[in-house]
């Protein structure tokens, strides 16, 4: 078994205000997609999109996670207790963020976006898509650091008995999804961009190979308390993830059969 390391949420507090690990962490997850995003426009040479137009576009973006991941942990993960409690909503600090709420809040804001500046969005999305994994792996080392959404219990030699979870050595989850949706997913995302030439094919890349990631390492990590099992021996996470994963794969089809129908008119 290995220590947990006892780390400070906080990394400083000036009276009322506290600066968190976690926070932080989602300030670096959006300036490293940013940096990797202008990246690519600058390979691509994209005049159309300036840093002004990018800058916005970011903006949007942050806006849509922070409200989209929130009402998704809402929605998917402890809707009873915010009817109940409907305040507690925007007490964003105490923590409840979910991925899939956030991602479905990228997406409308994306496709909101580029209506607004007549942008194709299957191009920002497949731009988009490779800079989002570092971003995912900061957000699992601010879980780690936070001692929130560890493992089940576990004997393995690197285990972990984290504060929140009991005296029970568990699986240390938050850096197995740090090590796999953050560097693995990364670097499977970034070679692939370079290869795949149809419109839409890297949204349908990253929704399948996430998917499949988070389907396969929720084996590994604790249920949420107030839902546990919700479909036999898996979770909430797991069928948001295999829906994710149906999601990918028609949209591959589609837009291969569109290429398809395309290039036969040609």
């Amino acid at each position: 078994m290995i220590p947990y390391p006892h780390i400070s949420p906080t990394i400083i507090r000036v009276g009322p205000l506290a600066v968190r690990w976690y926070g932080l962490m989602y300030i670096l997850g959006f300036i490293t997609s940013w940096f990797l995003f202008k990246y690519q426009v600058k390979k691509q040479k994209i005049k159309a999109l300036t840093d002004q137009v990018v800058e916005s576009f970011y903006f949007w973006l942050i806006v849509a996670l922070v409200l989209g991941a929130r009402l998704g942990y809402v929605l998917f993960y402890n809707l009873g207790y915010y009817v109940e409690n409907p305040l507690r909503i925007f007490a964003v600090w105490q923590g409840g963020m979910s991925f899939h709420g956030g991602l479905l809040g990228i997406i409308i804001a994306g496709v909101l976006f580029c209506r607004k500046y007549k942008l194709d969005f299957w191009k920002m999305a497949d731009l988009l898509a490779p800079t989002v994994p570092p971003a995912l792996g900061f957000g699992r080392l601010g879980n780690f650091i936070n001692g929130e959404l560890y493992g089940r219990p576990s004997n393995v030699p690197w285990a972990m008995v984290f504060p929140q979870g009991g005296n029970v050595p568990r699986h240390p989850s938050e850096l197995y999804e740090f090590f796999c949706e953050g560097i693995l997913f990364f670097i499977a995302l970034w070679i692939l961009k370079d290869r795949v030439k149809r419109s839409g094919m890297m949204v349908a890349a990253f929704l399948i190979l996430y998917g499949v990631i988070r389907f396969t390492l929720e084996f590994f990590r604790q249920p949420d308390p107030q839902l546990g099992f919700v479909a036999g021996p898996f979770t909430m996470g797991q069928l948001l993830s295999s829906a994710m994963v149906l999601a990918g794969v028609a949209l591959a089809i589609a837009r291969h059969k569109g290429q398809a129908a395309r290039d036969k008119k040609k």
